[in-house]
């Protein structure tokens, strides 16, 4: 019988970061069992489709989910990546950035709304 997943990898890389916001890519692609260029592409795509902003912290980066945003799909009541994350591994296990530092965070990313 094939194996198959509900969730795309792309799905279970941002649930990963969401897990833990500074995982390496080395421990994505180990936890996935997938490349680690593929994990490295994956991030790549989340990030440039604004859904995770990388920032680095040192040597390693960390990852930020934006979670207000809404998903991709369109289904008869849109859901923010947000509520599915605190579905698929609750809200109380995800690590979650405090409010200041999520406030800084997106006024240093969105400098054109200052315009």
């Amino acid at each position: 019988m094939r194996e198959w997943s509900f969730l795309t990898n792309h799905g279970r890389v941002l649930l990963c970061i969401a897990h833990d916001p500074g995982v390496r890519l080395r421990d994505i692609a180990a936890d996935l069992e997938i490349t680690e260029r593929s994990a490295y592409a994956i991030v790549s795509d989340l990030a440039d489709a604004g859904y995770v902003v990388k920032e680095r912290d040192g040597r390693r980066n960390r990852y930020i989910v934006q979670d207000h945003l809404p998903l991709p799909e369109s289904t008869v009541r849109a859901r923010t990546v947000g509520e599915v994350l605190d579905l698929l591994i609750g809200a109380k296990t995800r690590r979650r950035r405090t409010a200041s530092a999520t406030t800084a965070t997106r006024a240093v990313r969105n400098p054109r709304k200052r315009r």
